[in-house]
């Protein structure tokens, strides 16, 4: 069979992924990029090339590495996890080097058009005109990608600011700015609150004498480090927390939101409330902007109304003299080189699944990454990619024209009630959302159900986890092997760069609290499961948390305020307990539960610190100071746990026993069934903290 000859125009992130996605499906790609390099709009250059978005030196990735990253090429776990415009093209680099893309990328190669072949109706093909070195060459191609993205033109709305001509001063668009050294000194207005908008205050606020933001409708502001120090996509983009937001109402989901930013800093009294809810526009990324206005360098103002020779009046009436008006009002995106034909691309970019044009005789022509996602752009595109291969190859079939249409309608009426009517909102889409939908069509979206049969601890990290780009590689065609390792270690790779200053462990003595604080019991548990293929343990009461899996270790916690065991006086005695119990779950689903009990029992107090005897059922149990004993019976100390394994019930009761004034204990136990479920449990405690009084 021949094979299939594939056009990708532009080589930015976009089209790396378009190139990497034909060449899995046995296609043959050539890229045509204008440009030098890759990277597309990554590419940091002072003075960027005709049609392409300009990037400032500073400009760091609003997503994180783990939710930008290729499906099947994970960001090294050394990368920050929001990374640098040098470091995501030290990135690109390296997919492209992996995967043997830059020799199918023609350089300096400018599309001039693209035109359908007089035989269309029946071939579908294409002919496309490139201009290298002033010289034009024709080729054919049995399909064409567009990759060259949404930020081409710079949008100059001069127009709609009365006296902008008049102004003295310098006026420029974002594109054009690159670092703050020339804004030193100066009063500057930036008009928009656009990510670029807010990043271009913060930044020229250090140099300049005074910045002021003005913005029409304010603006949600996010931040990049979220609960906990973590990253905000990995927290808030998952499978347990959209499945949550389908079940509320939007104005609960706002609310929520709302006053969750409220909380870091009150929107209203920055001058930042938004006109609009929170889910119905773009909300803007800033770690500093609040700092800045704080402080005072950078000052919030309503629309400009107007200009004079050197200042700009604002709506509220105010008048601040201004040297430099910078417009961060975003970017248009144009297709000059296709031909000017209604079934191929109409004026609202009507397009299937912000893909395909509908109104095609053949499936030849896509567009790839002309949508705005409520989260990273490459692993949707990506995703689109590995879909129109799919359908290029015919391995998978569009719809008829009719229900293409319908749908396109029932999504611009589903946005225009959700959002705004805006430019930035347009072409958006929620991310897990619009990933499973293409992940459908492809056939390549996971299956919670098999995976919790068949590979719980994979299910639970696809669940309740962040939903990566990876989950979309476990199945199906592009499947691949390292999927399923990367999910597991996600978690590992976000901590890694955080992690570069090594802390020691505080030595016992200063862990100590005085009597009058509360002490705290540990118990950790480590859990084996080797003949258990499947299960997890939900987390309850006192437990944090609890994986066991075949042949993986996990470490379960749990801490009790001592406050319950009173010091008591001399020979008295207390007692408290813990339970751990959980839901697993086998190799058919069938729901069996681990029951454990453990009885401290306190006496023979000595100023605040107990010599004290630990039961824990234990075949091998010892203390600091003797070897591990064998178990046997009738020793002064006894406990009984029960493994509930379907309807059989297996007691199991060995003792022994263990005295001191500060140690530690430690004992493990095990059943083994017929079932062929063995667990082994490691008890650990240290009582080395004064108890309260009474």
């Amino acid at each position: 069979m021949k094979v299939k000859k594939i056009a990708v125009i532009g080589a930015g992130v976009c089209g790396l992924g378009a190139i990497k996605s034909c060449l899995e499906e046995g296609l043959e790609p050539t890229c045509f990029e204008k440009g030098s390099d890759i990277g597309g709009l990554w590419r940091y250059e002072e003075t960027p090339d005709s049609g392409r978005a300009g990037i400032y030196k500073s400009l760091t990735c609003n997503t994180s590495k783990e939710m930008t990253a290729f499906s099947d090429y994970p960001v090294p776990d050394h990368f920050p996890n929001y990374m640098h415009n040098s470091k995501m093209m030290e990135y690109l680099r390296m997919y492209a080097r992996h995967f043997g893309l830059m020799q199918h990328i023609e350089f300096l190669a400018k599309v001039c058009s693209v035109r359908r072949c007089p035989d269309f109706s029946s071939s579908g093909q294409w002919r496309v005109v490139v201009e290298v070195d002033g010289k034009q060459k024709s080729y054919i191609f049995d399909g064409v990608m567009i990759c060259s993205g949404r930020y081409t033109e710079k949008h100059l709305p001069l127009q709609e600011f009365a006296g902008i001509q008049e102004f003295r001063g310098r006026y420029l668009h974002s594109r054009e700015y690159k670092h703050p050294d020339a804004f030193a000194g100066k009063r500057v207005v930036v008009i928009g609150i656009g990510n670029s908008g807010a990043d271009v205050a913060v930044e020229i606020s250090r140099v300049a004498e005074q910045v002021f933001l003005s913005t029409r409708r304010g603006a949600w502001i996010w931040n990049r480090v979220w609960d906990d120090g973590n990253p905000m996509d990995t927290v808030l983009f998952t499978r347990y927390n959209r499945a949550v937001q389908k079940l509320l109402p939007s104005f609960l989901i706002n609310r929520w939101a709302e006053n969750k930013l409220n909380r870091r800093f009150n929107h209203a009294n920055y001058g930042l409330q938004a006109a609009h809810r929170f889910l119905s526009h773009q909300s803007t990324f800033s770690d500093d902007l609040p700092n800045r206005i704080i402080t005072g360098r950078v000052l919030m103002k309503p629309n400009v109304k107007e200009f004079t020779k050197t200042s700009a009046i604002f709506e509220d009436g105010t008048e601040e003299n201004v040297d430099v008006v910078l417009f961060a009002t975003g970017y248009t995106f144009s297709f000059p080189f296709l031909e000017d034909d209604l079934a191929i691309l109409d004026s609202q970019h009507s397009m299937y699944k912000f893909v395909f044009p509908p109104q095609l005789e053949k499936p030849t022509l896509a567009f790839i990454g002309i949508l705005q996602p409520v989260g990273a752009l490459i692993p949707t595109s990506e995703l689109q990619s590995r879909w129109v291969v799919r359908v290029f190859q015919g391995l998978k079939k569009l719809p008829s024209e009719t229900d293409m249409m319908a749908e396109v309608n029932r999504r611009k009426m589903k946005m225009a009630r959700e959002f705004m009517e805006s430019p930035r909102d347009a072409h958006r889409v929620q991310y897990i959302d619009y990933m499973d939908e293409i992940a459908s069509e492809l056939g390549v979206k996971p299956s919670l159900f098999s995976l919790l049969l068949w590979d719980a601890k994979l299910a639970k990290e696809v669940f309740y986890g962040p939903c990566t780009p990876y989950q979309y590689r476990l199945q199906g065609p592009g499947k691949w092997t390292g999927a399923r390792a990367a999910i597991l270690t996600q978690r590992d790779r976000i901590l890694k760069p955080l992690r570069t200053r090594v802390l020691q462990p505080s030595g016992s003595s200063s862990s100590r609290r005085s009597s009058e604080e509360l002490s705290t019991e540990r118990f950790s548990t480590q859990c084996r499961f080797p003949a258990l293929s499947h299960g997890f343990n939900q987390p309850r009461n006192h437990f944090r948390t609890a994986v066991p899996l075949l042949g993986d270790l996990a470490t379960l916690t749990t801490k009790r305020n001592a406050a319950e065991v009173r010091r008591p006086s001399p020979g008295a005695s207390a007692q408290a307990h813990w339970v751990c119990a959980g839901p697993f779950f086998s190799l058919l689903a069938t729901v069996h539960f681990f029951h454990c009990e453990v009885n401290l029992a306190a006496s023979a107090w000595d100023n605040g610190r107990a010599q004290r005897q630990l039961p824990v059922t234990a075949q091998h149990l010892h203390t600091d100071h003797t070897p591990p004993p064998l178990a046997h019976a009738g020793s002064p100390f006894s406990e009984s746990s029960h493994l509930f394994l379907g309807t059989t019930l297996l007691p199991s009761s060995v003792t022994s026993t263990a005295t001191a004034t500060t140690t530690t204990c430690w004992g493990s136990f095990r059943w083994d069934t017929s079932h062929g479920l063995e667990a082994q449990h490691r008890v650990a405690y240290r009582f080395d903290a004064a108890a309260t009084t009474n």
